[in-house]
């Protein structure tokens, strides 16, 4: 069984997903037919290609080829406002318990060597829809359930949808520019992708993507790969969308994390400290990216970050440490992985509230007790 909560148009909207049954089905020949709303069948031994109707009750079809699938029948449509209809794709890996074929996933990031994947897409007019590849990663060596990190590579965005969050930037990453979203649906984090024009065929890293996520304090190296998929995700119309072509290889061989002594409890004060703090909010929501920086001489081991938010914002959903609020005041404490922060060293986490007014950021903060620098 599974829930599926996917790309949503309005930031900070959740949108509950169906509870499916996936069934595998066999080795697929050319031109095998799936209507079935959560049908799946493999290809080439390796891959698992499924139709994945959840957002919709209206008939959607795929033909499934020996290196893809196209959407033949597509009946849905949704509000652009909204979640889409569907996410018909093809993977590697392992999605709500059905494995692909002999798949070595999921994988600890640490210990992935390379991971290289090769898509082309064949696109539509007169739809809207994105083209989306995904890279699922969570704590836990996990093959069934909702992973607690999405990664979407928007390859192609047409119509008014935009993907979870909000914008934080740019990356440069498989020869390209994209501008990176960030934000939670309530079930996962997600990080976003989007190209600022349409791609057809991408050969590129898998890691590029996962080490620029690290860099942003999302996961870390102890996590572990699940799952990579590619296909559509529409609102509206999308017979004729495919991916024509669809390769994936992980190889294992990399290098053991570094041991992390388990966090301890606070003691009442702290070394010295400073607190970077990013912003990003919209009319009604807001997601803040929050560095902790030990400048202190002596390590943390073990940390809680507390301060005032202004009124008006309200804390909904967090990654990389506890977060809780308690009328205004905020409390931030460590994960069991990140608990230690070097002299000179830092840790960061991250979180998405809800925001009636103006909004404003938090002027002081203190960690463990003892008063941080605003940096």
């Amino acid at each position: 069984m599974k829930r599926r909560l996917r790309a949503l148009v309005a930031a900070g909207l959740l949108v509950s997903g169906t509870i499916v049954a996936v069934a595998l089905g066999g080795n697929a020949s050319a031109d095998t037919q799936i209507c079935e709303q959560y049908g799946s069948t493999v290809i080439g031994n390796r891959y698992v290609v499924q139709n994945n109707r959840w957002g919709t009750t209206a008939q959607q079809c795929i033909n499934v080829t020996s290196t893809g699938f196209e959407i033949t029948t597509q009946n849905g449509s949704n509000p652009t406002n909204g979640a889409p209809t569907a996410y018909p794709s093809v993977f590697l890996g392992c999605h709500y318990t059905n494995c692909s074929p002999g798949t070595n996933l999921p994988i600890q990031v640490s210990q992935i060597s390379s991971a290289t994947s090769s898509i082309s897409y064949r696109y539509v007019s007169g739809a809207v829809y994105n083209a989306s590849y995904d890279i699922w990663l969570d704590p836990s060596p996990k093959t069934d359930g909702v992973n607690q990190m999405e990664i979407m590579i928007w390859l192609n965005r047409q119509g008014p949808i935009q993907p979870i969050g909000s914008p934080v930037g740019t990356a440069n990453l498989a020869g390209r520019s994209w501008e990176v979203w960030r934000g939670s649906n309530g079930s996962n984090n997600v990080i976003s992708y989007v190209a600022p024009s349409p791609i057809t065929s991408l050969d590129f890293s898998v890691l590029d993507f996962i080490a620029d996520v690290r860099s942003r304090g999302a996961i870390t190296n102890s996590w572990y790969l699940t799952s990579i998929q590619a296909g559509f995700e529409p609102w509206q119309g999308g017979a004729g969308l495919a991916v024509t072509a669809f390769s994936a290889a992980v190889n294992g061989g990399g290098t053991p994390p570094p041991t992390t002594p388990p966090p301890t409890t606070p003691p009442p004060g702290g070394a010295g400290c400073a607190v970077t703090y990013t912003p990003n909010s919209w009319n009604n929501g807001f997601t803040a990216d929050v560095r902790i920086t030990n400048t202190g001489s002596s390590a943390v081991n073990g940390w809680t970050l507390t301060y005032q938010l202004p009124a008006g914002q309200q804390v909904t959903s967090a990654w990389n440490a506890t977060v809780s609020q308690s009328g205004s005041t905020v409390t931030a404490r460590n994960l069991s992985w990140n608990g230690a922060i070097a002299p000179g060293g830092s840790a960061s986490f991250g979180y998405q509230g809800t925001l009636s007014g103006t909004y404003s950021s938090p002027t002081s903060f203190a960690l463990n007790g003892a008063a941080c620098t605003r940096a």
